[in-house]
């Protein structure tokens, strides 16, 4: 089977029919928000339900005419609600603004060994024929009127002879004197206020004066690691930092292209307050910074200052973008405006991205013990697959499949994170404003088994290195990070149908990956992968 290919330049037809259908939840019904049966709507009575006519004379007359009033009204009733479902079908609306999303708990126990049905009933059920449509690739200009300030701050071109993209900003009188006393980011972080502090002790040494005005030197990332949550996104960054050219800030996640520039820290807490691009540009201060001492150094310049970089891993940049339907007025929107990769590249439009992927299976199942705080188990993360699937499938009935990965509403209900694992949609997406050259693409899987080659592919993605014997011997033996608690390892794998029901229904979207990738390791071949190890 094959998924439409969501991108422009290539086509695909979309089948679900090898994408698996959760059965309905044994003996007891599962209400969620898409359920549209009404629980105080009696069942319809079979014919050795009514009473016969013999009986029918032995009752009151007003208890004969209660009873046929009653079963005229649930019948309107019912028809009323058929009617409502043809007319308006099944609605799942981006969030309004300031939305408080709904906390769903699954109430039914899910039977184990009857998990599944064939999607092809559900297919001939909705008798709906799933596109994933083309995105609309926003102008340039609409970009820049969302946020002209974003615009005004970063210069069109950087400095030449300089690895990162850099450009000298004027400082004004009240900076001069504290630049980092409002930052929001040092304000939040005790380990980026520390940071702070000592860049503030040497800032005047790294002002550069011409014609009577200071100015400093000011850096974007020249490398985003940009997905997904559990596959190892933090181990990379940590192992990066070892390296002499590379200058990274202290804080690994800003969130800030996909969140905090829009006033969001965690969704569910509401907005809060915005970050400027200048809070964001201060993270990478430590490395402007090092390549402006290599700058004033010498006519020349230092050589290895002009090539360090810095880099950022927001593990949320690659799929979130959430923000849109908190903030764009229009609901009728199915999708949004606007995604973060268009705002990286139209400021950057050389950046280099990283993603880091991993068996969708098994990441779902770490996402779920890593997020989830209380009655974690095999069986209730069972449970909330089947749920999130039926939920999944039930919105592919109404819409498209790109609209579905991209609701909120659907994403704060969905008991686990299931369309992070969709990966060849998001990919796609970046793929629509970067060209395949500046998208590294790794296998955690890989990562893990040949820690030393997959780095190397790294340093010569980002033109780095060698290494010297010592840094090469102490990056290799660094023990990984955040790697899975030894509570969580406690509670074992998942069951064997929880798996089933998964490996069948990111077949598909893995299939679509692969293609892209033209590398058939992204099938991920279950049998064929050790669950046990490398567990992040």
């Amino acid at each position: 089977m094959s998924l439409k290919d969501c991108s422009p330049q290539r086509g695909h037809s979309l089948s679900l029919h090898s994408l698996p259908l959760a059965e309905k939840y044994g003996k007891t019904f599962v209400r969620t928000f898409l359920d549209f049966t009404h629980t105080d709507t009696p069942e319809t009575p079979n014919a050795k339900g009514f009473p016969s006519l013999f009986h029918l004379r032995s009752i009151s007359k007003v208890k004969v005419v209660s009873f046929l009033m009653g079963l005229t009204l649930m019948f309107l009733v019912m028809a009323s609600y058929i009617l409502m479902w043809d007319k308006k079908g099944l609605s799942l609306t981006a969030l309004p603004y300031r939305f408080r999303p709904m906390d769903v708990r699954t109430t039914a126990q899910v039977p184990i060994e009857n998990s599944f049905t064939d999607l092809k009933v559900w297919m001939n059920m909705t008798s709906f024929k799933q596109q994933c449509t083309p995105r609309k690739i926003p102008d340039e200009k609409n970009i820049i009127d969302t946020d002209p300030h974003l615009f005004s701050v970063i210069p069109r071109d950087f400095l030449p002879n300089i690895k990162s993209p850099c450009w000298y900003e004027e400082i004004s009188s009240e900076l001069m004197s504290d630049p980092y006393k409002s930052n929001r980011f040092s304000l939040r972080s005790k380990s980026f206020k520390s940071v702070c502090d000592h860049m503030r002790a040497s800032f005047p040494r790294h002002v550069w004066h011409r014609d009577g005005k200071p100015f400093r030197l000011r850096c974007l990332p020249y490398f985003y690691i940009i997905g997904q949550p559990k596959c190892g996104t933090t181990d990379l960054f940590q192992r990066l930092l070892m390296l002499p050219e590379v200058k990274f800030n202290t804080v690994k996640e800003p969130h800030w292209w996909t969140r905090k520039r829009f006033g969001y820290i965690r969704f569910k807490q509401g907005f809060q307050e915005r970050f400027p691009i200048e809070d964001y540009l201060d993270l990478f201060d430590l490395a402007a910074q090092n390549i402006q001492e290599g700058i004033s150094g010498n006519s020349s310049g230092d050589q290895r200052a002009l090539r360090i970089i810095t880099g950022e891993a927001s593990a949320s940049t690659m799929w979130d973008n959430q923000a849109w339907s908190y903030l764009d007025a229009d609901l009728k929107q199915s999708e949004p405006p606007f995604l973060a990769q268009d705002f990286i590249h139209t400021v950057q439009p050389g950046a280099k991205i990283i993603i880091i992927l991993r068996d969708p299976v098994e990441r779902l199942y770490s996402d779920y013990l890593y997020f989830t705080i209380a009655n974690k188990s095999a069986e209730d993360f069972h449970q909330k697959v089947v749920e999130s699937v039926q939920l999944f499938q039930s919105c592919l009935s109404e819409r498209s499949l790109r609209s579905c990965i991209y609701n909120t509403s659907l994403f704060y209900t969905t008991p686990v994170r299931l369309t992070l694992g969709m990966y060849f949609v998001f990919l796609l997406d970046w793929l629509t404003v970067f060209h395949r050259e500046q998208i590294l693409v790794l296998k955690l899987e890989d990562y893990a088994a040949n820690l030393k080659s997959t780095i190397k592919t790294v340093f010569e993605f980002l033109s780095v290195g060698p290494l010297s014997e010592q840094v090469e011997a102490a990056l290799s033996k660094r023990p990984m990070s955040n790697t899975r608690r030894v509570k969580d390892k406690n509670l074992g794998p998942m069951l064997p149908a929880t798996r089933n029901l998964l490996s069948r229904f990111y077949l598909p979207f893995n299939t679509e990956l692969s293609s892209v990738l033209n590398n058939n390791a992204f099938l991920w071949n279950y049998s064929r992968i050790n669950t046990e190890k490398n567990e992040q």
